[in-house]
């Protein structure tokens, strides 16, 4: 069975931003036609499951515009360029964000935000051997930022309770936990990323 390459026939951009772009294809069907898709370009992002020798998870409690309200995440970060390796912006987010280095790196998962109109994809990081280090607020939104620890256990029921929302940290949260149980393997920090977005990034070479 031949499959239908969905090739882009035309795309035009609708807005070019500091953090994202719009644009809009017109993509061939299969039926012969044309359809067009609104697609949201994104840098890429990174966020990290930091997890104490007491199975002890640190969240932070953000405010989203887009939901008008403040919700629960795991530390997290844009991706700065196309060159930053994501391991390296994860380890900056996690200073930045919540004062905390790392020792041991490992890769969890690559999510998907909402494929069905962004290529964003966000890669989630388990982070163990914690000690605490200098934070460097970088703005308001960092200042504004609350962090708990809380029983990794407990962040997965919440999570599946509904109270925490954000797709990387329920997918990171769920996986950090397979894997500190011993019921999966991560894969190594530096694992090919190979859904990474480029296309906005690429805009600014």
């Amino acid at each position: 069975m031949t499959r239908h390459e969905f090739e882009t026939v035309s795309s035009r951009d609708v807005h070019v931003g500091r953090i994202v772009a719009l644009r809009v294809d017109e993509v061939a069907m299969p039926g012969g036609g044309t359809a067009r898709r609104e697609v949201v370009e994104h840098l890429g992002a990174v966020a990290v499951a930091a997890v104490d020798g007491d199975g002890m998870v640190t969240l932070i409690h953000q405010y989203r515009h887009p939901l008008g309200k403040r919700i629960w995440e795991l530390p997290a970060g844009l991706l700065d360029s196309a060159s930053e390796e994501p391991v390296e912006a994860a380890r900056r987010e996690l200073m930045e964000e919540v004062g905390l280095a790392a020792s041991e790196w490992a890769t969890l998962v690559d999510v998907a935000a909402s494929p069905g109109f962004t290529d964003e994809v966000v890669r989630v990081f388990l982070a163990r051997g914690l000690s605490e280090v200098e934070r460097e607020q970088m703005g308001d939104e960092e200042a504004d930022l609350e962090a708990r620890r809380f029983p990794l256990d407990e962040a997965v029921g919440m999570a599946l309770a509904g109270e925490i929302v954000n797709g990387a940290a329920v997918a990171g949260l769920l996986a950090a936990q397979a894997v500190l149980a011993g019921r999966a393997q991560p894969r190594p920090a530096d694992a090919p990323f190979a859904d990474r977005p480029t296309r906005f990034a690429a805009r600014g070479d």
